[in-house]
């Protein structure tokens, strides 16, 4: 395993994912469709709306599994959020960054993972919107922009969701 790279923003993006108010809330229609809506677009298993925080992973929304929290220093989204564009792990078992974490080698297996930031409008990236599944796969660049078109979504909900809070 290795551990992802904090972004240089850092103190500025968990200031921005707290100003949102939507850690350890509970599931949202709103986001539940979206995820539920790109694990069938891309034919995966587990599709999550996922954010990262100091120490940890947590998922405003997922499709296809019940982890809802995970160590941010074991997660695939740990390192999409450090990335200027999509991360893409066509498999993970060939990937030294991410052979030997829990997700990997236990339960789900994960062996593809996409994520694609959730970056808000004033330029901090507070999670991703991911997919994942249990074999390996390629990913070319219309995934990418159907997965970024899907992300922009989470993007604007997020902002509803804080506008509504106001």
């Amino acid at each position: 395993m290795i551990v992802a790279p904090l972004p240089r923003n850092e103190a500025r993006r968990l200031r921005a994912l707290r100003d949102l108010l939507i850690l350890d809330t509970g599931p949202e229609e709103r986001f539940d469709r979206i995820s539920a809506f790109a694990a069938q677009e891309f034919n995966v298993p587990i599709a999550q709306v996922s954010l990262v925080d100091r120490d940890r992973q947590w998922c405003k929304s997922s499709f296809g599994t019940s982890v809802l929290e995970s160590p941010r220093q074991t997660s695939f989204c740990g390192h999409a959020i450090a990335m200027s564009r999509t991360l893409v792990v066509p498999d993970a078992l060939s990937d030294s960054r991410f052979a030997d974490i829990p997700m990997v080698v236990g339960k789900p297996y994960v062996r593809f993972y996409a994520g694609a930031q959730l970056r808000l409008p004033y330029g901090q990236v507070v999670g991703t919107l991911c997919i994942m599944d249990r074999r390996p796969r390629e990913f070319d660049r219309l995934d990418e922009a159907i997965l970024g078109g899907l992300r922009d979504m989470v993007v604007e909900e997020l902002y509803r969701r804080e506008e509504a809070l106001s």
